[in-house]
């Protein structure tokens, strides 16, 4: 007569030898399964990504084309962001707010940079004058976190978080219609959690726009914005 250790190292021993399928190759297998199903679910998500790049299914692009009625066009340099076709790729419910940390021409001049390693869908001047830089279809490398530029529009401002006097009634009236045809165009709702600062993206080591942004401002702008244009 066996006691319930001995039992128990039975049915282990079992197990080992064939005669079963243990815990631990249950496990084994389990964990198996996981993977490969992750593994399909990620190839499927890259195929799904990648269909538009198949001849004749990419959205018909023309040179100079802008995304917003207002803006000028001045291309960016293609190394500072990455060509894709949203949202039907990547979904777009984000709209980034930035600061330029200095002139308008600045920004412009640095954006198409192919060194600078990043740039904004689009640059709003003090004057309320704004410029796109990169297509909405496109990923821009703005926010210093891959699924943020995936999913959003970068948009920068002239001047500096530290000077309140730089976010003019004209850059903010501006860039509140510029905002709220974003929105609009792609169902993203306008509130903090997707109108953020470039502050608030996860991993960045930015502050803009600063402490002297007016969200509350801003935000009843961009609503009235979007409810005069609907």
């Amino acid at each position: 007569m066996g006691s319930k250790g001995s039992a128990g190292g039975e049915s282990s021993g079992a197990a080992e030898s064939g005669h079963g399928i243990g815990r631990r190759g249950l496990l084994i297998g389990a964990a198996a399964a996981v993977a490969a199903a992750g593994t399909a679910v990620l190839a499927r998500d890259e195929l799904e990504r990648a269909w538009w790049r198949l001849p004749g299914v990419e959205k018909p692009r023309k040179p100079g084309e802008v995304d917003y009625a207002r803006a000028e066009w001045i291309s960016a340099s293609p190394a500072n962001w990455r060509r894709a076709d949203r949202p039907d790729d990547y979904v777009i419910d984000r709209v980034v707010i930035h600061v330029t940390q200095g002139s308008y021409r600045s920004a412009v001049k640095v954006f198409q940079d192919p060194e600078h390693g990043a740039a904004a869908h689009y640059v709003v001047r003090r004057d309320g004058h704004v410029t796109q830089m990169i297509r909405e279809l496109d990923v821009a490398f703005h926010a210093g976190n891959r699924s943020y530029n995936e999913r959003s529009v970068g948009i920068e401002h002239e001047g500096f978080v530290d000077r309140p006097q730089d976010f003019t009634a004209e850059m903010y009236a501006a860039s509140a219609r510029l905002t709220a045809a974003i929105c609009g165009r792609y169902g993203i709702p306008v509130d903090r959690e997707h109108v953020v600062g470039h502050v608030e993206v996860p991993g960045a080591d930015h502050t803009d726009p600063g402490k002297h942004w007016d969200w509350e401002r801003y935000l009843k702008l961009v609503r009235a914005a979007g409810a005069s244009a609907g």
